[in-house]
C-alpha cells in the first residue's frame, strides 16, 4: 500500500539515505536459534524491550498515516500484550527496559519533525522493521514453546 498510495518503494535509493531510525533488532548477538537456550532470557529481555520501544514509532505511524489509523491502533494494542506477556516469561522482568516518558516524547518529537517525503520513507521503515522484528520474535517464541514445557 505504501508504494501505491506514496510511490516509496523498498528499492529507493534516497529511503536508504534517510534511514537514521534507531529501529529496534533482535540480532545474533541476541541469541543465535540454534543455541537458544543458552540466551533465550537475554533474547527475550531483547524481544519484549524492543516491543516496548516500537509503541513510540507505531504511535508515529498512527498519527501520520490516517487513513490505517484503526489498523495502527490495533497492531498497536496487540504489541503491548505481546511484549508484557513476553516479559513475564523473563527471569527478572525489571530487566525488560521499558522507555520512560521523556525518552518516548523526545523520540516522538524527532519523528514528528520531518518533511512531507521524509514522513512517508519514515513510515515504511517503521512498518518494514517491525515486521522483520515480529518476524524473528515469532521464530523465536516457536522454537522456544518447542524446546521447554510451557504455553505461549
Amino acid at each position: 500500500q505504501m508504494c501505491e498510495k506514496f510511490t516509496v518503494c523498498p528499492n529507493s535509493m534516497e529511503m536508504l539515505l534517510h534511514n537514521k531510525l534507531n529501529l529496534p533488532k533482535v540480532t545474533e548477538e541476541d541469541g543465535d536459534f540454534l543455541t537458544f537456550l543458552s540466551f533465550q532470557d537475554k533474547c527475550l529481555r531483547k524481544i519484549s524491550s524492543g516491543l516496548y520501544t516500537f509503541q513510540t514509532y507505531l504511535k508515529y505511524v498512527q498519527e501520520t498515516f490516517i487513513s490505517e489509523n484503526q489498523n495502527v491502533e490495533s497492531l498497536s494494542y496487540s504489541t503491548e500484550h505481546l511484549a508484557r506477556t513476553i516479559r513475564q516469561m523473563v527471569i527478572n522482568p525489571e530487566e525488560v527496559i521499558i522507555p520512560d516518558a521523556a525518552t518516548q516524547e523526545s523520540l516522538h518529537t524527532k519523528l514528528k519533525s520531518t518533511t512531507a517525503w521524509t514522513e512517508k520513507i519514515t513510515i515504511h521503515l517503521i512498518l518494514r522493521d517491525f515486521t522483520s522484528f515480529l518476524e524473528k520474535t515469532v521464530r523465536a517464541v516457536r522454537y522456544l514453546k518447542n524446546t521447554r514445557s510451557f504455553s505461549v
